[in-house]
């Protein structure tokens, strides 16, 4: 087993001027991104590319997952102008696939489910033409709240199931599987047109006979997108790395995915919930359910 981080998770140094040109922006609009908050690895390729994922209802979650970078405590107010700001810095940007996701929002009642549908309308008033990813929490398992943001008519809802359901104890004390699971299947059964999109970390200490039969669960489930990348830890106090995967197993999840019947498979080391989002959509033919 491999726990030496190896030399395929090596990336060329970010160049400072298109981050902080992209940071800039960002402040501007008193607005998050999940890049930044999350440490993620790719926020180099990224913001020298002009793209990111905005992270909407603050950057305080009120979970605390084991895996995720991400602040967690007391959480901000919500802010009534940031869904106009988020859709005015993605025109400014020139989207042409804007990706959205946020904290989790437990103290809110609906999640924050309504503060998600007003941003993809201020988007879609902005940027008609572009295409809207939303990456969601759970919302509780609450029908309504996920009803409230298929119909404001994403193109793609994203939920990520993060892990086999042996690990959700110590990865996601506070999610459940089946109701990540159930989550995805109603998106498919709500017939609203929004293509059913989740992913996994690997390294964690799966197996890959769990792996498979989570690629399985979420197919039948109706999910028609997946990622697949490696869990990096993000400090010590978060839960360690237990194996670093080898790009060939990467490549061989991804042709057992799309035996399963997934219409789109990203399948990397690097590959993160949102890397890529525009191409892994394009190569969809805009295909909708």
């Amino acid at each position: 087993m491999n726990t030496d981080r190896p030399a395929w998770l090596t990336l060329p140094l970010p160049e400072g001027s298109a981050l902080d040109q992209m940071k800039t922006l960002l402040e501007q609009g008193h607005l998050h991104t999940v890049c930044e908050s999350a440490d993620c690895p790719n926020i180099g390729e990224c913001f020298k590319n002009q793209t990111c994922t905005f992270m909407i209802l603050g950057n305080s979650c009120t979970r605390n997952c084991r895996f995720c970078a991400v602040s967690h405590g007391i959480p901000d107010i919500v802010d009534a102008n940031e869904p106009g700001m988020v859709a005015s810095t993605a025109k400014h940007l020139g989207l042409k696939h804007v990706v959205v996701t946020s904290v989790t929002r437990d103290d809110l009642s609906d999640g924050g489910a309504g503060h998600f549908a007003s941003t993809i309308r201020a988007i879609r008033e902005q940027l008609p033409q572009a295409a809207i990813e939303v990456l969601i929490p759970d919302f509780k398992g609450s029908k309504e709240a996920l009803q409230t943001v298929l119909n404001a008519k994403p193109d793609i809802l994203n939920h990520n199931i993060e892990t086999v359901p042996r690990l959700y104890s110590t990865v996601r004390p506070q999610a459940i599987y089946a109701r990540s699971l159930e989550l995805i299947k109603r998106v498919r059964q709500s017939g609203g047109g929004a293509l059913a999109k989740s992913g996994l970390m690997l390294g964690l200490g799966e197996k890959t006979e769990e792996v498979l039969v989570v690629m399985k669960d979420l197919f039948a489930a109706g999910c028609q997108m997946l990622t697949l990348g490696q869990y990096l830890s993000p400090s010590a106090e978060h839960l360690p790395v237990v194996e670093y995967i080898h790009p060939d197993t990467f490549q061989w999840l991804q042709e057992e995915a799309f035996k399963i019947g997934f219409s789109q498979v990203s399948s990397g080391p690097m590959v993160r919930s949102s890397y890529h989002a525009e191409s892994s959509f394009e190569k969809l033919g805009h295909l909708s359910i």
